[in-house]
């Protein structure tokens, strides 16, 4: 073999990743259609079935189980990524080129950086579409679900407490995300207790309205009175004092209802408004911890399939998914231990991500050259 095949981006490089490219699709369609398949078999026939004489239009069962698609990927990537280097290397093995990569001189260690380097790549990768999804097609995704669930076109979201980060909180009664056209959020029933002019105040209002040019609420009946001293009731057309849009609401209810589907950005503002909730802090950690599994299970999978002789790598491919479920069980006790406050936050994030990416470079630096 010569020395150009050996550079970074050469001949070899160029057809492992080719390889890894065509496997990664296979696994695409094995794993995610799977876990879609799985979900349309237990949540079909709530969709389809009528509640209180209302059916919700199959076009929206259509629109919610395609925005679905990104959104399983990007909380299964690891697995996707796993199988595609396991296709890659049984690839490999079944026509002798590790043999013959060993027989010119490439170690396996060699030959798997490429496979490695795209299960980083995949990480990053899942991270950015996590954070792209985060906004208008995840809150899409939501208002879906509510109206195949409940038959209801309109989402209301209620009993959301909102921090401003000063001590300041608000409670919304009742949250339309978005109504009328132009399309605006509207909370009803708002009280909040904010620190203002260096004193508490209490802020009430029948409703509220967001003006999404000035992104400042519009208080219908609001009014504001000190929570001490002698001051009267002062009637307010607009909430001054605290900032927050119907998005960060829309976050608050999300991190109650399915913390893992926040983003980076979400949480890092939960944190910054309460910084003392430790499950903030532990979902803060958890973003960076659960894309770096993409690697960490490649560096744990394809050491164990090369451990095995030709003919042998099914035992191999067991062996290399029961290291991913109890990645995934280990991840799911620290981080469950983490929410709970028996475990610091980045003990909890980062104890999987340490003990298995130890195992994973035992084994690589094992591997026979």
């Amino acid at each position: 073999m010569s020395t150009r095949a050996l550079r970074p981006c050469g001949r070899l490089d160029r057809h492992v990743v080719g390889l890894f490219l065509a496997s990664y699709a296979t696994a695409f369609l094995i794993v995610v259609g799977l876990f879609l398949v799985l979900d349309m078999a237990s949540n079909l026939n709530d969709f389809l079935a009528p509640r209180a004489g209302r059916a919700a239009p199959t076009s929206a069962i259509v629109r919610y189980y395609a925005l679905s698609v990104p959104f399983l990927y990007v909380q299964l990537s690891p697995f996707v990524t796993m199988v595609a280097g396991l296709f890659s290397v049984a690839r490999l093995v079944r026509h002798q080129e590790t043999v013959a990569a060993m027989a010119a001189g490439v170690s396996l260690r060699r030959l798997l950086a490429p496979l490695l380097l795209c299960g980083a790549l995949c990480g990053a990768g899942s991270w950015f579409l996590r954070e792209g999804l985060s906004g208008r097609p995840l809150e899409s995704r939501e208002a879906l679900l509510h109206l195949l669930e409940r038959k209801e076109p309109e989402r209301v979201v209620g009993n959301l407490w909102v921090r401003d980060g000063k001590g300041g909180v608000a409670h919304l009664d009742k949250l339309r995300p978005a109504v009328g056209s132009p399309s605006r959020a509207v909370v009803e029933g708002f009280e909040a207790q904010l620190m203002n002019a260096r004193e508490w105040t209490t802020v009430k209002a029948d409703a509220a309205i967001w003006d999404s040019e000035r992104r400042a609420w519009k208080l219908v009946n609001g009014t504001r009175r000190a929570m001490h001293g002698q001051g009267g009731v002062e009637a307010i057309e607009r909430l001054e004092g605290m900032e927050f849009s119907p998005g960060l609401a829309l976050s608050y209810h999300r991190a109650r209802a399915a913390p893992l589907e926040l983003s980076f950005e979400q949480t890092l503002e939960l944190s910054r408004r309460d910084p003392d909730n430790t499950d903030y802090q532990t979902l803060l950690q958890y973003q960076f911890t659960f894309p770096l599994a993409n690697f960490v299970l490649l560096l744990v999978g394809l050491p164990l399939l090369l451990r095995h002789e030709r003919g042998q790598g099914g035992r191999g491919v067991l062996l290399a998914a029961l290291c991913a479920l109890l990645y995934f069980c280990t991840d799911f006790v620290c981080r469950t231990l983490g929410l709970e406050g028996t475990l610091q936050p980045e003990l909890a994030a980062w104890l999987p991500v340490l003990l298995f990416g130890a195992f994973g470079l035992a084994l690589y630096d094992g591997i026979r050259t």
